[in-house]
């Protein structure tokens, strides 16, 4: 089964993805990042919440504001690089979000049903499987 942690700054978002994902057939845990606690990514250490996940998704606004949500994701990256990640916006997809390099996400905007979030989970599972095979 396929381990998931969601980051997301809104409770009610972060449990109607976390609840979508579990019908799914994902086993979620959840966070509220760096709004709901200490987070380790930006002080430069290790989360062993993600070190336990095999995606991770990530809200654009992780941290309430966007120039702190690109650093936390650009950070996760270096940290937890073979970690793949999907990056939420229920609005429009930020500008910093990189799908390529070293810093990429897999950008998902929309709805967050079962079905779509399961799609770029995939997705993000299957870029990084290409990626670590091509190194």
């Amino acid at each position: 089964m396929t381990r998931v942690l969601v980051v997301h700054h809104d409770i009610d978002l972060a449990d109607q993805e976390a609840d979508a994902l579990r019908r799914a057939g994902y086993q979620v845990t959840g966070c509220m990042g760096p709004i709901g606690a200490a987070c380790p990514i930006l002080a430069g250490m290790p989360c062993a919440m993600a070190e336990e996940a095999d995606v991770l998704v990530y809200d654009a606004f992780a941290t309430g504001e966007p120039d702190g949500a690109r650093a936390l994701i650009e950070r996760i990256r270096e940290i937890h690089p073979d970690i793949p990640v999907v990056l939420t916006a229920t609005g429009m997809e930020p500008d910093w979000a990189e799908v390529v390099g070293d810093h990429r996400v897999t950008p998902f905007v929309g709805q967050p049903t079962a079905a779509n979030l399961a799609a770029a989970i995939e997705r993000a599972i299957a870029a990084e499987a290409d990626t670590s095979g091509a190194a």
